[in-house]
């Protein structure tokens, strides 16, 4: 039986460690295109999108000789953002759209998200379906059925047309200067581009990828940089995407930093302003700050959590019929236009409010007063289980009722890297510190014994 792959945003690794092997994304790229040709009928596409890690060669190839092999035709996009891999996959009647990334990870990972024909990611029941696909023997296709795969040379300028449709029509950026960085990722191309031909004065960062820099010192993960540029340039705005541009943070003109709920917070205002937040309601994860939740509620706005991950928060948005979701992290999710977190068009959203009401970057993006939070990343070794221990347990417990009224904890295992994230949020700065680092012992103790007695 194969181990699990998938995680909470596809398959993702170190390259040549598995999963991320040549030929585990052989197999897996074989196990989608049975999953997808399960009527054996021929003429099923697969769309296939990359960032510009050094390993996207070997991994896009090697999911290319997996899914031709069983009869799925295969159309190759090149760098180009996550979100444009999934408006591609639908506007191209793909049944398939894939894209290789790590997201914000260093260039020494690697990743692999599905997204179904509708351009939406697949959900849990069709990961597990791929998984059983994995586990038994993969029957390729007739030789008469091989898929054929070819490079599609204009995708950047099919997302770069789309995402200037988003902005409203007939406004301009005339006037404005933008930095923008693009974290040596999936959208060096491409965010400048769309910026230029709206009209911006355009200042660039992050946009001469070797393979190795991706999220290098840059990207969303990294605005110091960035920051320094919008101060040096007298830059109106920044935009700081990460590797697959899946992501926003972004730099009002003093540099200050304002994270996805100060985005999320803006946009919730002025769509139910103009009555276009769906159902009064704005879906975040549990990582969001207690600050945009009163934010919300003030407005006399709805807010949902959903647990940690894009995905997550655009199947809630699909259920209740809401259009604005996100993370604290970036992911900006707005259904009218996009079917995942879009860096970008967040980016494009944001640029015209400022033309539209006038108004600075600085006015627009300080819209609430965050409550202090403070998030220790412990990184665990693969088969440590320090959450289960009852130890650990017992002394989450104990500081839960000591912040009880008072503020939040939430830990939880990363699924995408090898960390344990104990987040606190609590008015008493104080308290918040203490808890961390009394939560953050316990769980390192029980992973050290646990490595010491294996």
């Amino acid at each position: 039986m194969v181990r699990k792959v998938f995680g909470t945003d596809g398959v993702r690794g170190e390259a040549n460690t598995y999963p991320m092997t040549a030929e585990m994304a052989l197999r897996l790229g074989a196990a989608a295109g049975r999953f997808f040709r399960r009527d054996h009928s021929n003429g099923h596409r697969v769309v296939i999108g990359k960032d510009t890690r050094l390993s996207g060669y070997m991994i896009e190839n090697a999911l290319t000789a997996g899914l031709t092999s069983t009869g799925m035709n295969v159309l190759l996009l090149g760098p180009v953002p996550t979100p444009a891999v999934g408006f591609l996959t639908r506007s191209m009647r793909a049944d398939l759209g894939v894209m290789i990334s790590a997201s914000h990870n260093p260039h020494q990972d690697n990743g692999i998200k599905f997204f179904g024909p509708d351009g939406f990611k697949l959900c849990d029941a069709a990961e597990h379906e791929i998984e059983q696909f994995l586990a038994d023997e993969i029957k390729p296709a007739e030789p008469g059925n091989i898929g054929r795969a070819r490079r599609i040379d204009d995708a950047g300028g099919r997302y770069v047309e789309y995402a200037k449709t988003t902005f409203p029509r007939r406004k301009r950026l005339t006037g404005l200067k933008v930095v923008v960085d693009c974290a040596n990722g999936a959208a060096y191309k491409v965010a400048p581009q769309v910026l230029w031909e709206l009209g911006a004065e355009v200042v660039t960062l992050g946009v001469a990828p070797d393979g190795t820099n991706i999220n290098s010192e840059c990207g969303s993960t990294r605005p110091e940089a960035a920051a320094r540029l919008v101060r040096e340039s007298g830059a109106d705005l920044g935009l700081c995407l990460d590797g697959d541009a899946d992501r926003l943070i972004a730099l009002d003109e003093t540099g200050h930093v304002a994270d996805g709920d100060q985005i999320m917070a803006l946009f919730a205002g002025l769509w139910a302003d103009a009555g276009r937040l769906a159902n009064g309601t704005l879906v975040t994860t549990v990582m969001s700050n207690l600050g945009l939740e009163r934010f919300m509620h003030g407005r006399g706005l709805a807010l949902e959590r959903t647990k940690v991950g894009d995905r997550y928060v655009v199947e809630r948005m699909r259920e209740g019929g809401f259009n604005l979701g996100g993370e604290q992290s970036g992911h900006i999710v707005m259904t009218d236009f996009t079917t995942t977190g879009d860096g970008l068009i967040a980016g494009l959203q944001l640029l015209a409010a400022m033309v539209e009401t006038g108004k600075q970057a600085s006015a627009l993006l300080d819209n609430f007063t965050p409550v202090p939070q403070h998030l220790e990343n412990l990184t665990i070794d693969a088969g440590a289980a320090p959450l289960a221990s009852d130890m650990v347990r017992g002394v989450i417990a104990e500081q839960e009722k000591r912040l009880a009224g008072m503020g939040r904890l939430v830990i939880r295992p990363s699924g995408t890297e090898p960390l344990i994230r104990v987040m606190v949020e609590c008015e008493d700065e104080a308290l918040m510190h203490e808890v961390v680092e009394i939560v953050s012992e316990a769980i390192r103790d029980d992973a050290t014994s646990a490595a010491l007695s294996a």
